[in-house]
C-alpha cells in the first residue's frame, strides 16, 4: 500500500509538504502542489486518517470546489457566492484552485478522498468527459459548463450553464439587426470541443438563417483565450479584411483585446467596427467605450449549482441539467453599420 512517505519520495519533497498540500494549506507553491497531486493520482495514494481524525471529519459537512482556471476573473466573484451558499446550507466549502490546463477530474477525486467530501462542484472544466470519469463516489455539479462532447452518462453528474450556442446566435443577430454583413468571430478554434466550438455553431446558424455566407477568413482563431493572442489575431484580420465591420468575441477579455487592436490599427469602435462579447465581466464596464456583452448571471449560476448539489446529497434527487439565460448589457461598442450598401 502506498504511504505518504512514498508520495514524498516520488516528488522529492518532505513528508510535511505532502501533508500540507493534502490539507489545503496556502503556504505551498502551485507548482509543488500540482506535483504532489499528480503523484497522489499516479501512485493511487489514499490518506490514512486516524480514528480520531475520521470521527472529527464525519462531524463536518463539507463540499469541495475545484476551480479550473485560477486566474480567470469570471470565476472570482463566483467562488465567494458558492462559499456563502454552502455556509447558509450548513456546509463547509473546501477550495482547490488549479491552472486552466490541469486535470479537474483527478484533482476533484483526490480532494473527495483526502477531505471525505459529501459533494463536489467543478467550476470550469472540460466539455468531453468519458465513461471512465465517473468515479467520484459523491454527487457532482459542473458549474458554467456541461458535457456536450463526451459520452459520460448524464445521470452521473449535474450541470448549470448558459446555452453557449444560443447566446452566440443572439449576439450575432444583434449585428445583423444593425445592418452588419461582414461579421467576424474571435475564438480559440472552431473545433476545440469547448465553448469556442459551441459558440461557433451559434454564429454559423445565425449567419445561415439570415442568408449570409460563412466566410472562412472572418474566423479568427487565436489558438487560446489569452488577450495577447486575441490582439494578434485581430491585427491580422484588420490587415487582410479592411471591410470587416463587426466582431463577435467568445469572451469579454478577448473582446477588449480586439478593441485595442482596432485602435492601434487606426479604426474606431464603434464608428468603424462594432464589438460584442460574452461574459459580463465587471472590468468590461470600464473599457473605452464600455463593452457591449451578453452577461452571464454569475450569482444564479453559483447558487443554483449549490442548491442542486445539496438537493442531491440530502434528498437523493436525480441529476439535473439547467441552462440559465444571459442579459444583454449594452455598452458603447455596438452601432449600426455605416458601410455604404452593407444592408442591401
Amino acid at each position: 500500500m502506498t504511504t505518504i512517505k512514498d508520495v514524498a519520495a516520488y516528488c522529492g519533497v518532505a513528508v510535511s509538504t505532502v501533508s500540507r498540500v493534502l490539507n489545503g494549506h496556502p503556504d505551498v507553491s502551485q507548482e509543488t502542489s500540482d506535483k504532489v497531486m499528480a503523484a497522489v493520482h499516479e501512485l493511487h495514494y489514499v490518506p490514512n486518517h486516524s480514528a480520531r481524525d475520521l470521527a472529527a471529519t464525519r462531524q463536518v459537512k463539507s463540499i469541495g470546489l475545484v476551480v479550473r482556471g485560477a486566474d480567470n476573473p469570471f470565476f472570482t466573484p463566483m467562488i465567494s457566492e458558492i462559499g456563502e451558499a454552502c455556509e447558509k446550507a450548513g456546509y463547509t466549502m473546501v477550495l482547490r484552485q488549479i491552472p486552466a490546463g490541469a486535470d479537474e477530474v483527478g484533482e476533484g477525486a483526490a480532494l473527495v478522498q483526502s477531505k471525505r467530501l459529501m459533494g463536489l462542484i467543478l467550476l470550469g472544466g472540460r466539455f468531453d468527459y468519458t465513461k471512465d470519469e465517473s468515479t467520484f463516489g459523491v454527487p457532482v455539479v459542473c458549474c458554467t459548463f456541461a458535457n456536450q462532447f463526451g459520452d459520460l452518462d448524464e445521470d452521473f453528474y449535474s450541470s448549470v450553464s448558459i446555452d453557449d450556442a444560443n447566446e452566440a446566435y443572439r449576439a450575432t443577430n444583434e449585428f445583423i439587426a444593425n445592418g452588419h454583413r461582414n461579421i467576424a468571430i474571435l475564438l480559440d478554434a472552431p473545433d476545440d470541443r469547448s465553448i469556442s466550438e459551441l459558440r461557433y455553431r451559434g454564429y454559423c446558424q445565425a449567419l445561415e438563417d439570415a442568408g449570409l455566407p460563412l466566410q472562412d477568413d472572418l474566423v479568427v482563431c487565436a489558438k487560446n483565450y489569452e488577450m495577447d493572442a486575441a490582439y494578434a489575431g485581430i491585427r491580422s484580420l484588420a490587415a487582410r479584411r479592411p471591410d470587416v465591420t463587426a466582431v463577435f468575441s467568445v469572451s469579454d477579455l478577448m473582446a477588449m483585446a480586439a478593441m485595442k487592436a482596432f485602435f492601434d490599427c487606426g479604426r474606431r469602435v464603434p464608428d468603424d467596427v462594432s464589438v460584442i462579447g460574452i461574459d459580463g465581466l465587471e472590468v468590461s464596464k470600464y473599457s473605452i467605450p464600455a463593452l457591449t456583452t451578453f452577461a452571464q448571471p454569475q450569482e444564479e449560476l453559483a447558487k443554483e449549482s449549490v442548491a442542486i448539489l445539496i438537493d442531491t446529497i440530502e434528498r437523493g434527487a436525480a441529476s439535473r441539467h439547467v441552462f440559465v439565460g444571459t442579459e444583454l448589457r449594452r455598452g458603447g461598442t455596438l452601432a449600426p453599420c455605416r458601410t455604404a450598401g452593407a444592408a442591401e
